[in-house]
């Protein structure tokens, strides 16, 4: 094709993509089914991974729930087979009303499966993904939710801190989508998902490898994106989470100034993992929670950096981290004083 006219081509194509942006904001898309569907969540222990695990089973899709923390783990596939059993009881009360007009997924089919795995661990991954085709099958979502804080300012924090942040924030994911993603794409068929942090977008002071890891893993996961196109793999669906501050407790003590809070308050948990269950039910390729989120990134990328600096100073967002950082230190003193050292 003339060069010319693959440019106006491109140039419709562009314009096109903005157009049909605007129809998703002002017409929901219908949302996908994933009934049946076997997915995996890292982190499903607690926070935001706890939940997409239960919105996931309200779908009643089979989940396999990963963590580190076995009890917490059991805790969440709890939750979840307490709505297996509710679902399991509307289908009963369906089938006996002569309700046939949906179609009803066996309760039998309805599974949770529990692993404890340290995502950091590249080895324990892989093992554990092997464990996971052996006795559950393919994994056909896999929400890469996990994910660990420090807590400390760069020359506080031990390096052994920073690499395990970085470890569990950023490689895992390498680890796990080189584990799942080769069924996917033989089947042309899947979804991933990584749940990443505004912080992967913009920076504030204090958390320096918190956000490395998660500009490193924002990174990470647009590669892969471009890379599943290149392949021409549309089959294959990935959406990128990045809310603001939620209030899981993870970053408890994080205040912006005062004045400015009640119009940016944290985020509720139940919300976030909403908005994120709404984008990747429709594959939309990225969502920012609050939407404020996507205009706080194209300044940062047009402005001048003293500019920035500036527009921190004024919300309290150059500092917002560094109450946390106090509490985490207390914490630590605390403890290490009850334990006489």
């Amino acid at each position: 094709m003339n060069i010319v006219v693959e440019f106006f081509v491109v140039t419709f194509k562009v314009l096109w993509a903005f157009v049909l942006a605007a129809a998703r904001w002002l017409v929901r898309p219908k949302e996908k089914s994933v009934a049946g569907q076997v997915c995996l969540i890292t982190g499903a222990g607690s926070g935001l991974g706890r939940l997409f695990a239960l919105e996931f089973a309200r779908r009643r899709a089979l989940l396999v729930l990963w963590d580190i923390n076995t009890q917490s783990n059991e805790e969440t596939a709890g939750m979840v087979r307490h709505i297996y059993r509710d679902l399991e009881a509307a289908d009963a009360a369906a089938l006996q009303a002569g309700n046939g007009e949906e179609e009803i997924l066996p309760h039998c089919n309805l599974q949770v499966f529990t692993y404890t795995c340290d995502v950091g661990k590249r080895e324990n991954v892989y093992l554990t993904a092997e464990r996971v085709r052996k006795e559950v099958g393919e994994v056909s979502v896999l929400v890469n939710n996990a994910g660990v804080v420090s807590g400390h300012h760069l020359l506080e924090c031990p390096d052994e801190l920073i690499e395990r942040t970085m470890m569990v924030n950023c490689h895992a994911h390498f680890w796990t989508t080189k584990a799942f993603l080769p069924t996917m794409l033989e089947i042309n068929h899947g979804h991933i998902v990584t749940v990443a942090s505004s912080l992967g977008l913009f920076s504030t002071a204090g958390v320096e490898d918190y956000c490395a890891s998660k500009f490193g893993v924002v990174g990470f996961h647009e590669s892969l994106s471009h890379e599943l196109k290149a392949a021409e793999k549309d089959g294959i669906k990935t959406t990128l989470v990045c809310p603001y501050l939620v209030d899981t407790g993870m970053f408890r003590g994080c205040r912006i100034r005062k004045e400015i809070e009640p119009f940016l308050p944290p985020l509720k948990p139940d919300y976030c993992v909403q908005q994120a269950m709404r984008a990747i039910l429709t594959d939309q390729p990225m969502v920012c929670t609050p939407r404020l989120m996507y205009i706080v990134t194209f300044m940062k990328s047009i402005l001048p950096f003293e500019a920035v600096v500036c527009m921190y100073r004024f919300l309290g967002a150059d500092k917002c981290m560094y109450p946390f950082i106090a509490q985490r230190k207390q914490a630590t003193n605390n403890n290490e004083a009850k334990n006489g050292i």
